[in-house]
């Protein structure tokens, strides 16, 4: 072979890996903010306040009103604003939003009609290169309904349809816009019997999606880069930025169980699911086009507790935990590192630069309602300028998972006549096959183990298997499994399960007890 088609045959595959490397620069950081926009200074005061701070970008609202479809909502806010953050080299990232939380779903033709208008943004404001579509469409305060008469979940399944429209008719006025998806909450309660906030969680939501763009039969990409909301339980406001969530919902340390949700949901299908360490340049030579996915976390804050002498530039009663401003700043300064080095996170954006004055919504501001600076605005300010947006510690990696997160079983002898089983659980919900197999002696082989996930797999009787159980195994409970069987004849027996993740029956997990003897 000659060392000229060796260089023929090589060069895509340095140019993809050129490009791998690269796609991945520093992180961006900006607020999600609407205060510029509305500003009678056109934001004159407000956008000079992020080029201190080290940011670079605003994403803001802009909405959808069904009842005046065509009709850019704003627009004269928007024409006064847009220049000034661009002198001030600020850019722009539109959130397209329903203005009220059923416009798609209760207007005919809804969908198309909002992915038109996101079409009349980009050409109206060609300089806008980036689209969220939506807002949190997993939450019913942003999108309704989230689930049928019957409790079927069907918000991801209209949101699909808004998301791969809009994806289109933006990449036709320009394909070079970056068309980011979803926007999610970090919670919901699958619950559509719920007292109050019937919403999806964010794994599930994930999930929904998937199953409808695959029903659809789609051969494009639905959005180059997903949104995702990591603010802390509202709850436990004062929680840790390491704290997180259980499974299906997730937080700034579970942003691996939002990529794995996304593999679960598109693997082999069109739409690029995230890097994975040695795979990504693969992923680039065959699809050049079509990048893998990445995170633009584009809104998240832990609000501050009010000083006592800042207090009279407030109003009402606070409505949720708070952390000191001290522990705001940490929390901020970590959080800006944290995500500089997981290399899927492309932004951040802070909600807000300052303060709301009604104590009943949000003050996780660096800037108070007064206009004075917390801590955190030096401390935000700080971690920008010393990492210029790059991973300063260990970088994350993150792999695709084939079995159940946290798999495991307690297995025991048995315990007597007719009382023979064992103990299950994973930090995901599974389902469950789980039997008792005659064996012949003390060691298993691969092949017996082979066997045995096979016969639980098929759910069809087995020449060994000699009492069947299944069911569901709740994510973090202890899930006890009882066979059906009065006794068991003298011999050697052993127990073995095999879960199957319930976001991804494929993701499976098969465990074998150690053979014990009865009779």
């Amino acid at each position: 072979m000659t060392n000229r088609l060796v260089s023929c045959l090589l060069l895509p595959l340095v140019l993809a890996l050129c490009a791998a490397a690269c796609a991945q620069g520093a992180v961006r950081f900006g607020v999600t903010e609407d205060a510029g926009k509305y500003a009678d200074d056109g934001g004159a005061t407000f956008f000079p306040a992020l080029t201190d701070l080290g940011m670079t970008q605003n994403r803001i609202a802009v909405f959808w009103d069904a009842a005046h479809p065509a009709e850019i909502q704003e627009k004269a806010f928007l024409d006064r604003s847009l220049p000034v953050a661009a002198a001030n080299h600020i850019q722009i990232v539109f959130s397209v939003q329903p203005r009220h939380p059923t416009d798609v779903t209760s207007t005919p033709g809804g969908a198309l009609a909002f992915a038109q208008y996101a079409a009349l943004l980009a050409r109206t404001y060609p300089q806008v290169k980036q689209f969220v579509i939506g807002n949190e469409p997993n939450q019913p305060r942003f999108w309704r309904p989230q689930f049928s008469p019957s409790g079927r979940g069907v918000a991801a399944a209209a949101y699909e349809q808004v998301l791969a429209l809009s994806y289109d008719a933006l990449k036709a006025v320009d394909p070079t816009i970056d068309v980011i998806g979803l926007g999610l909450s970090p919670r919901g309660n699958d619950n559509p019997d719920a007292r109050s906030n019937v919403s999806t969680s964010p794994v599930r939501f994930i999930h929904d999606l998937g199953v409808a763009y695959r029903a659809t039969g789609r051969t494009r990409p639905i959005m180059d880069e997903l949104a995702f909301h990591p603010y802390p339980n509202p709850s436990s406001g004062n929680d840790p930025l390491l704290k997180g969530y259980q499974w299906p919902n997730a937080g700034v340390p579970n942003l691996a169980r939002i990529k794995q949700a996304v593999w679960d949901a598109f693997a082999a299908t069109a739409q690029p699911t995230f890097a994975e360490p040695g795979a990504g340049y693969l992923a680039a030579a065959a699809a050049p086009a079509a990048p893998p996915l990445t995170l633009y976390l584009d809104e998240t804050g832990w609000q501050a507790t009010v000083p006592p002498g800042e207090r009279s530039a407030y109003t009402g009663r606070e409505n949720s935990k708070t952390v000191s401003e001290a522990t705001q700043a940490r929390i901020y300064g970590d959080l800006v590192r944290f995500v500089e080095c997981d290399p899927s996170v492309t932004a951040l954006n802070l909600f807000h630069l300052e303060d709301e004055s009604d104590l009943d919504r949000f003050q996780s501001g660096l800037v108070r309602a007064d206009g004075t600076q917390r801590p955190s605005y030096d401390a935000v300010k700080s971690a920008i300028a010393e990492t210029d947006g790059l991973c300063s510690g260990v970088e994350a990696s993150w792999r695709h998972s084939t079995v159940v997160t946290g798999a495991a079983a307690a297995f025991g002898a048995a315990r007597g006549r007719g009382r023979f089983g064992f103990a299950v659980g994973a930090k995901e919900t599974a389902g469950f096959s789980a039997g008792v197999f005659r064996v012949g002696g003390r060691r298993l082989s691969e092949s017996d183990r082979g066997a045995m996930a096979a016969a639980l797999a098929s759910g069809r009787p087995a020449p060994r298997l000699v009492a069947r159980a299944s069911g569901v195994a709740r994510a973090y409970w202890r899930t006890q499994i009882a066979f059906r069987a009065r006794s068991l004849a003298p011999g050697r027996y052993v127990y073995a399960v095999r879960l199957a993740a319930s976001m991804n029956p494929s993701r499976t997990t098969l465990l074998v007890g150690s053979p014990f003897r009865v009779g």
